[in-house]
């Protein structure tokens, strides 16, 4: 039997660093009072914040840890970037693939978070698969300085099988069956098979295009010789 070692002394102290705060969101939001809450709250993140004194982004991830198999709750996703797209923190149980590094789709609300600081976005995402998904995004202020000192400003996205909408308050005011509201997304530019998004900063890497000098469309990279 091998016997597991960490590659460096600084991944063995980060990977403490996650024990001890998985221990402190443990100790702070304890599983069955925290999984009975959230069911009676239908996940209201920041009902759950009050409740329990924590802050949004430790409600947040604590929702994805309520995992286990005699009293489940929802497989979330979750991810928190930045305002360069950077990804410092990424779980996906729904099933979305997230993209390990920055050059994310920019149609996902986490993005477009930061254009309503402090304000819970709700959408209905639409992978290009067929997937489906309610995702909710926020912007979260993180450091602590002296008066004057700027603080880093985040965003976070939370989101879930489009099937355990039911469960989930924030779907309330959304038709999850009305595909006009579908937000089409995707991994990344270079893996994306849309090719009549206006967004699309860069071609995909598996279909072939033809770009048009006579006319200007939604993007240069529309034309589609696949």
């Amino acid at each position: 039997m091998s016997t597991f070692t960490f590659p460096s002394e600084e991944s063995k102290k980060l990977t403490k660093v996650a024990l001890l705060n998985y221990c402190g969101a443990a100790i702070l939001m304890p599983y069955k009072p925290f999984h009975t809450e959230c069911k009676k709250l239908k996940y209201d993140l920041e009902l759950l914040q009050n409740t329990f004194a924590t802050s949004f982004e430790q409600v947040t991830h604590r929702v994805t840890c309520l995992q286990d198999p005699k009293l489940p709750g929802i497989p979330f996703h979750f991810l928190r970037v930045d305002m360069a797209g950077n990804i410092s923190k990424r779980f996906s149980l729904s099933g979305i693939e997230i993209p390990r590094y920055g050059g994310a789709c920019p149609r996902w609300n986490v993005y477009s978070a930061f254009t309503r600081p402090g304000v819970i976005q709700a959408a209905v995402s639409k992978m290009t698969n067929g997937e489906k998904y309610v995702c909710i995004a926020r912007t979260v202020e993180k450091g602590i300085g002296r008066f004057g000192q700027s603080k880093s400003i985040l965003s976070i996205g939370l989101g879930c099988d489009a099937k355990y909408a039911k469960d989930f308050v924030y779907t309330e005011n959304i038709n999850v069956t009305d595909k006009t509201t579908e937000i089409p997304i995707g991994v990344s530019c270079r893996t994306c098979d849309r090719l009549d998004c206006s967004q699309r900063a860069f071609p995909p890497l598996h279909k072939k295009f033809d770009v048009d000098i006579n006319s200007r469309g939604v993007s240069v990279y529309v034309g589609d010789k696949s």
